[in-house]
């Protein structure tokens, strides 16, 4: 069904482009326009992480667009005959490339636009398997058993289960490979627009040490820490983040789990985990609306924190200018008491 409205959405995409003609280019043209009548890269991003980078790494020089809205469930994201637009009209296209991204194929086949620069996130990074942990509700409802017992499973039913696995879409989670993904933005934007291309290379330089003070207080705060452990009663699309930093987890739902109701086994082994291992705090992440950990954190008395994640993030802290480095801060502060 999915696939049908993309592909419904390209035909009108197309069909607009014939009745606007010349008049859209034109408009497009003057609104990426500097001050001094110099043409902006035009950059377009599917979600929010990445669209703050290419900021941060192009500041004025580029119009750089957002499809997903700010607030927006980013799992169920579909684009719109506008957004299909701005990418056929994009000088460089920015997004994840994992499973929720398979629009993106019929979109990019469909339009002309041999000049565009593609960066897909994935290609940016040594990407990893989403993993299922022990206790995770897995995609179809059922919680994820640690001990697979041969009596219990053949090889055959663990290799079907083995190959449902996708790749782990939240690359950008690590400071260290927002680092990676902002270069290679850089390397982008300098190659179409050798003119500002030592401004790219200032503005890079700039915001790689930013993120290197992040990547250095988190491990510094896992260094100083008691425990190495958070548990979220939540999705999990952290999984970049914990391998950085040597962090162990357990969460009720993987990071791309569209599921919102979680078993009865889920809840009972994340609450005998906070209170065999005395954790303190039990994470939610940022947009939602926080019922399981809540629930996890009325049985335990854990305390209920954010962790920014930055898939998405609300209207109000869009319009406020919030960075992704502003959050990971929020982030160092909440895992310095998660871990102590």
């Amino acid at each position: 069904m999915k696939n049908i409205k993309i592909k419904a959405l390209i035909m009108m995409m197309l069909v607009m482009s014939l009745l606007v003609g010349c008049s859209s280019k034109a408009s497009t043209e003057k609104d990426v326009a500097s001050d001094d009548g110099a043409k902006k890269l035009k950059v377009v991003t599917t979600i929010y992480a990445p669209f703050d980078f290419a900021r941060q790494v192009a500041k004025d020089n580029a119009d750089i667009t957002l499809l997903l809205k700010p607030g927006a469930e980013s799992h169920s994201y579909e684009p719109t005959p506008q957004d299909i637009i701005a990418i056929q009209n994009c000088d460089v296209f920015v997004y994840v490339g994992g499973e929720n991204d398979k629009w993106v194929d019929k979109v990019l086949d469909s339009i002309d636009n041999k000049d565009m620069k593609i960066i897909k996130l994935l290609d940016c990074v040594t990407a990893v398997e989403e993993e299922h942990k022990e206790g995770m509700q897995d995609a179809h409802g059922h919680e994820e058993d640690a001990d697979h017992d041969d009596d219990h499973e053949d090889a055959d039913h663990e290799d079907d289960h083995e190959e449902e696995h996708e790749l782990d879409e939240h690359v950008w989670t690590s400071p260290k490979n927002a680092i990676a993904i902002s270069k290679k933005m850089e390397q982008v934007f300098s190659e179409l627009d050798q003119e500002n291309a030592e401004v790219y290379s200032a503005n890079l330089a700039s915001y790689v040490s930013e993120l290197e003070k992040l990547d250095q207080a988190f491990t510094e705060v896992v260094s100083t820490s008691k425990r190495k452990m958070l548990i979220f009663g939540d999705r999990f699309p952290l999984r970049y983040f914990v391998d950085a930093y040597g962090l162990d987890y357990y969460a009720a739902f993987s990071g791309c789990s569209t599921d919102t109701e979680v078993s009865a086994g889920t809840i009972a082994f994340l609450t005998d985990k906070i209170k065999d291992e005395k954790v303190p705090v039990v994470f939610k992440i940022e947009l939602s609306s926080g019922n399981i950990a809540n629930s996890i954190a009325d049985s335990t008395g854990a305390k209920v924190l954010t962790f920014y994640a930055c898939h998405n993030i609300s209207k109000d802290d869009y319009e406020a200018g919030m960075t992704y480095t502003d959050f990971m801060w929020k982030n160092v502060d909440t895992l310095k008491e998660a871990l102590n």
